[in-house]
């Protein structure tokens, strides 16, 4: 017998709110048919009207908060609720870290299907605003004018931002400067309708000491008066130390192509994890809130649980982050990346740091490892640190394959994460502890990491 739907589009409802979605949206149910209802917190009870309704589910906008949460707050920002960048401004920062514990324990248990696996409390960030050293903004058109911010939700729509409260001060300062200067030069903006116009992107990036790099992202592979752009974020920008171009002329959602030319200074900015060093290139991979990543990394080095003896797997190893605070520990790391040129910034950043003991390889990691085992190296400790979509089964396989005592697993995506351990359970591992940390304050994402053990017979 067919369900009859409880709910009609553009009819008001009372819902309890019991928890929230992956995208931070509340969860409810009205006569057991599940509402999801953006900016409802758990424990409210709202008046929702329903805007889309489908088979198994509805979505609806707050008409009314009848009971309120202790942990709503007013948001911060006054573009929040139009602008995509943040989704839970209002929420108290302890009841974020809260929400995101829940996060992982809930993935762990209903995706991974692990009922005793310790799930340690949320560690937070000591500054959870204007900690992002990354910046990457769309540009385009808003009323006639340009725009530069984040898109608003569910949409391409730009909402111009002066002021991103996640974003580093020297971030915000490169945005306001790219746009005056490409208002008075008269430079297009990328329309992604038509595939016409020159800029598309703007990414700004901070590294030590608010030493700033900015980057023009353009459609075209000649940038109209450069020269001039160049001149004018330099009197506007005092720790400018880099300005450089990259060519994206592909009509899709990739941010940044394969080619960049460095068009003033410097080809790369410093910034620093704990007593390490890197070098930040345009396109290099590294953590946006530096100082949460020496939280990270300093767990990382702890579940690894090095004696100097040991022999360490860096796989997805980046631009060598993790490696070089495994290192500081071990006999010898082997780091890997199928990332060519972040390879050669992982063999840059060792060599600046003084670390002799790390190797780093490229390849795919389902090719690299087998073949170094086959070569004799075995890893007493296997790190992942794999993208959102988590290790594929051939990564995982070469893993137990070679019977670390422990895989310290990497995540920023808590359902690939438990999905992961569920199937490294089946190879002969078992997850002891994941440990929530708050890398991206004010959104939905969490980071965790989790101490994976080989079992004993």
């Amino acid at each position: 017998m067919k369900r009859e739907i409880p709910v009609e589009k553009g009819k008001k409802y009372e819902v309890e709110i019991t928890s929230l979605g992956s995208s931070a949206e509340g969860v409810g149910r009205f006569q057991d048919f599940t509402i999801f209802i953006p900016y409802a917190l758990p424990g409210e009870k709202v008046e929702v009207m329903a805007e889309e309704v489908k088979k198994s589910y509805a979505r609806g906008k707050i008409v009314r908060i009848l009971r309120s949460s202790a942990d709503r707050v007013e948001p911060v920002c006054p573009i929040y609720y139009t602008c995509g960048g943040c989704q839970l401004q209002h929420l108290s920062y302890e009841g974020q870290l809260k929400v995101k514990h829940q996060q992982v324990v809930d993935a762990v248990t209903r995706i991974g299907g692990q009922k005793d696996i310790v799930v340690r409390p949320t560690l937070g960030a000591e500054k959870p605003w204007n900690y992002r050293n990354k910046m990457q903004f769309p540009i385009g058109k808003a009323k006639g004018k340009i725009a530069i911010g984040c898109f608003a939700q569910g949409s391409h729509e730009i909402i111009d931002t002066e002021n991103c409260y996640i974003q580093k001060e020297y971030n915000n300062d490169v945005v306001n400067a790219v746009r005056e200067a490409i208002t008075k030069l008269g430079i297009s903006v990328y329309d992604e309708d038509r595939h016409i116009g020159i800029l598309r992107h703007v990414v700004g990036r901070v590294g030590r000491n608010g030493d700033t790099m900015v980057v023009l992202v353009t459609a075209t592979q000649e940038l109209r008066k450069s020269r001039e752009i160049v001149q004018m974020l330099r009197q506007r920008l005092p720790k400018l130390v880099s300005v450089q171009q990259n060519v994206q002329t592909y009509r899709n959602n990739v941010i940044m192509g394969r080619d960049t030319k460095l068009l003033w200074g410097k080809s790369a900015i410093l910034d620093s994890i704990g007593q390490f060093s890197f070098h930040i290139s345009p396109r290099s991979f590294f953590q946006v809130h530096t100082e949460q990543a020496e939280v990270l990394y300093g767990k990382a080095l702890e579940y690894a649980g090095l004696t100097g003896r040991e022999t360490v797997i860096d796989a997805y190893c980046g631009t060598g982050t993790i490696t070089l605070f495994l290192a500081q520990k071990a006999r010898k790391v082997y780091g890997i990346e199928i990332v060519k040129p972040a390879i050669f910034d992982a063999q840059k950043n060792a060599r600046d740091n003084h670390i002799k003991n790390a190797e780093f390889l490229v390849g795919d990691a389902t090719v690299v490892m087998p073949r170094l085992y086959k070569q004799g190296v075995h890893p007493d400790v296997v790190v992942v640190d794999p993208p959102r979509a988590g290790c594929t089964p051939t990564v995982l396989e070469a893993c137990a394959d070679m019977q670390p005592k422990r895989i310290v697993y990497v995540s920023c995506n808590p359902a690939s994460l438990a999905r992961d351990i569920a199937i490294l359970g089946e190879l002969g591992y078992k997850a002891a502890e994941v440990q929530p940390v708050d890398m991206f304050s004010q959104t939905s994402h969490v980071e965790a990491i989790a101490l994976i053990q080989r079992r004993t017979m």
